[in-house]
This record gives C-alpha cells, sequence and structure tokens, in this order.
C-alpha cells in the first residue's frame, strides 16, 4: 500500500535527517519503524501525511504520489495518534472521537453513533462519554486516541510512539488491544517506538533504522532476532534476543505431568500415590484447582495442609495461549524449578521442569520461528498477527 522510493530530508542547515530510504510497506499488516533517537523514524512517519516534506524520491500510497494529492485530503484519509493522545482538552471523549467523520461533513448524530460504536471497540465504558480528557487516565487517553483516529475507517493507521508515556501494565494491555483490533479490521499500521520488545511484540515487518536515518534491516521480526544484518543491529536488539526469539514459539507442545498435584484437602494416601522420587516437590492446588504453591511431600499433612507455609509457584502460565518464553519465565521464577501450566480459567493442567523447556528451547533453535508459529507474545499471551 505504501511505497518509500528513494526518500531523503535534508534541512536547511545542511542536517540529514533521512538518506535515501526505500521501503515497501506491506497491506494490512503492521510495520514498526524503530531506531535510536536521531535515525529519522517519526521523521519518515511524518513525511507520509505530509507533516514534513520530502527533499527528495517519492513517497506512494495506493500507486498514487502523495506530493500530487491536496494535503487536506491526504490527511483525513489516515489516522494519527500520536503520544500523549493530542486530544481537544475542552471536548467530551465522545466529540473527540466523533471529530474527523465530522470534518469529513457527517451529521452529528451519524458522527456520535460512530464514536459509540468505537468506545467499545477499544474497551472505553461507555460512562466515559460524557466525560473530558483530564478526567481520564492516561491509558484511556490514549485509548480514545485510537478510537479518533479509526472514526473515520481509514486503510491507514500512522501511530507515532503512541503507548511510551503510560506505565509498563497499561502499555502492554495497549498492545494487546491494538493487535485485537488489528485482528478484526486489518488496518495498513505504521508504528514508530523506540522500544525494540514493543517492536517485537507488535510488528509484522520490523524496520531497524540507525543515526543519520538509513535504514538497517527490514524483515519479520522472528527473521529479526534469528538474524540481524550486523553488529548495529544485533547490538540495538540486546544480549537477550535468544530469550525474546522463544516468544515465536508455543508452549502447547510442552508435555506437561499430572502425577505431583494434590488439592488442599488431600488424603494422607493421595500424597503418598502423588510423591515420586523423580519429583521432589508437591503442587498444592485450592479447591477451585488454582495454583497455591509448592512443598516437600514429608512437609504436607492431610488436612492440616496451610497455604501460607508453601513455597510460591512462581508465574503460571497458560499452555494453549502463551509461549516458551513465557513457561520459561515460570520455571525461573519458581523455587522449585518447575513451571505451572493453567488452562483458560486459571485451573492447573500440569506441570512442567526446567530440563523439560530446555529440550524444547533446543529444538525449538534449529527450526525456523516463522514457520513453527505465526504469533508473537514478547512474554505474555500469545497473539495471533495479521498475516497481509
Amino acid at each position: 500500500m505504501i511505497r518509500i522510493d528513494s526518500v531523503t530530508k535534508r534541512y536547511p542547515d545542511g542536517t540529514v535527517a533521512v538518506d535515501n530510504l526505500s521501503l515497501e510497506i506491506p497491506d494490512r499488516s503492521i510495520t514498526v519503524l524503530v531506531g535510536p533517537s536521531g535515525c529519522g523514524k517519526t521523521t519518515t512517519l511524518r513525511m507520509i501525511n505530509r507533516m514534513i516534506e520530502p527533499t527528495e524520491g517519492t513517497i506512494l500510497i495506493d500507486g498514487r504520489d502523495i506530493l500530487k494529492e491536496p494535503v487536506t485530503t491526504l490527511r483525513r484519509s489516515m489516522g494519527y495518534v500520536i503520544q500523549n493522545a493530542g486530544l481537544f482538552q475542552h471536548r467530551t471523549i465522545l466529540d473527540n472521537i466523533a471529530t474527523v467523520p465530522r470534518l469529513l461533513g457527517w451529521d452529528k448524530g451519524r458522527a456520535r453513533d460512530r464514536a459509540r460504536e468505537l468506545m467499545g471497540r477499544v474497551g472505553l465504558d461507555a460512562s466515559l462519554a460524557k466525560r473530558y480528557p483530564y478526567q481520564l487516565s492516561g491509558g484511556q487517553q490514549q485509548r480514545v486516541g485510537v478510537a479518533r483516529a479509526l472514526a473515520a475507517d481509514p486503510p491507514l493507521l500512522l501511530m507515532d510512539e503512541p503507548f511510551s508515556a503510560v506505565d509498563p501494565i497499561v502499555r502492554k494491555g495497549l498492545q494487546d488491544e491494538l493487535l485485537r483490533i488489528q485482528e478484526e479490521l486489518g488496518k495498513t499500521i505504521v508504528f514508530v517506538t523506540h522500544d525494540i520488545d514493543e517492536a517485537v511484540k507488535i510488528g509484522t515487518m520490523v524496520a531497524v533504522m540507525r543515526t543519520g536515518g538509513r535504514l538497517a534491516q527490514f524483515a519479520p521480526p522472528a527473521d529479526l532476532l534469528t538474524d540481524p544484518a550486523d553488529t548495529f543491529v544485533e547490538d540495538f536488539l540486546g544480549a537477550d534476543r535468544g530469550i525474546r526469539r522463544l516468544s515465536f514459539f508455543p508452549a502447547a507442545g510442552l508435555p506437561l505431568l499430572t502425577t505431583p498435584i494434590v488439592a488442599l484437602d488431600a488424603t494422607a494416601e493421595q500424597i503418598a500415590a502423588r510423591a515420586t522420587p523423580e519429583v521432589p516437590y508437591l503442587l498444592v492446588t485450592g479447591l477451585d484447582g488454582r495454583p497455591l504453591g509448592w512443598a516437600e511431600p514429608h512437609a504436607l499433612r492431610a488436612g492440616r495442609i496451610e497455604p501460607s507455609r508453601l513455597l510460591a509457584c512462581g508465574r503460571p502460565f497458560a499452555h494453549a495461549t502463551e509461549s516458551l518464553r513465557a513457561a520459561l519465565d515460570g520455571a525461573v521464577l519458581s523455587p522449585t524449578g518447575w513451571a505451572v501450566a493453567v488452562g483458560a480459567d486459571g485451573r492447573v493442567t500440569g506441570v512442567v521442569s526446567q530440563q523439560t523447556i530446555a529440550e524444547a528451547i533446543r529444538t525449538a533453535h534449529a527450526a525456523r520461528p516463522a514457520e513453527a508459529s505465526d504469533t508473537v507474545d514478547a512474554g505474555g499471551p500469545v497473539l495471533r498477527k495479521d498475516a497481509g
């Protein structure tokens, strides 16, 4: 949908922000521009909607040269989301979202109906419609910004570090929400970030840029982690790129053990039957099947298991939907070295040892992650990405 052909941005003082950049951004996908400060990623994004005019080269959208399009028409044909949302403080949430449809000539009723629909799509409660931006949290404001960008149903969405100003928990939720919306709507999204973890999690394609506005590598995130083009890309990805790569391999294939699991009300016979020489600990679950913690079999007393005396069970992982990275994280955080697998309802489905996970990792590193799975998670729930 977007073709950037030999584009350069040179300022009057001689500063080159983008240098001879050529890039084909695939349709119905999330393309992430990532790199250090001064690499030209935001400049590139702003040249797409002509907030900044290129000095040389051409940018084509659906084969049309953007320099031949009226600027106002061009900008209204695409959504734009920035850091801190950039909302109108004197307008209600509903009217903020309805801004572009109103500019396009929609009547107020139709524009507000569209705004209400989008509030639900981005996870905003309808009760917030008449509030003002200052009455919302940072995460809620960013959701409003995304809804406003989607209001006129543009095929193209530009996002300039939209989640960088919120805390990590909110940021993860916004990333998950964006992936969910993308799966439903299939937009062409160009997303700027300085965070490689964010790029790997949400990107269908990732463009790593060097200082001076040159392209270092353009590839799917799994390929980027497997085969960095040079030492610059390798250093930018960081020393833990091997761990990140595990995000592309599902944990669903891990074999689980159910033997070393006992309920809180287990009898002495059940405790004895579950204890085996191969597994030095037993996992105790509540009466609802959710994990409570680990204990050595001899420390458990039938009918007198005290949850407060159990060892922590680490972070349980969803066996069916999460990745090997999540499973490894669960095992590392567990004082026993065993990870706890749960189902969608949070009930324990089994346990798996670090050794078993390590064997799966060795097998995974011999495979191509893009072929093994077209999912990513960066350590959280595995989210299916638009195939483009």
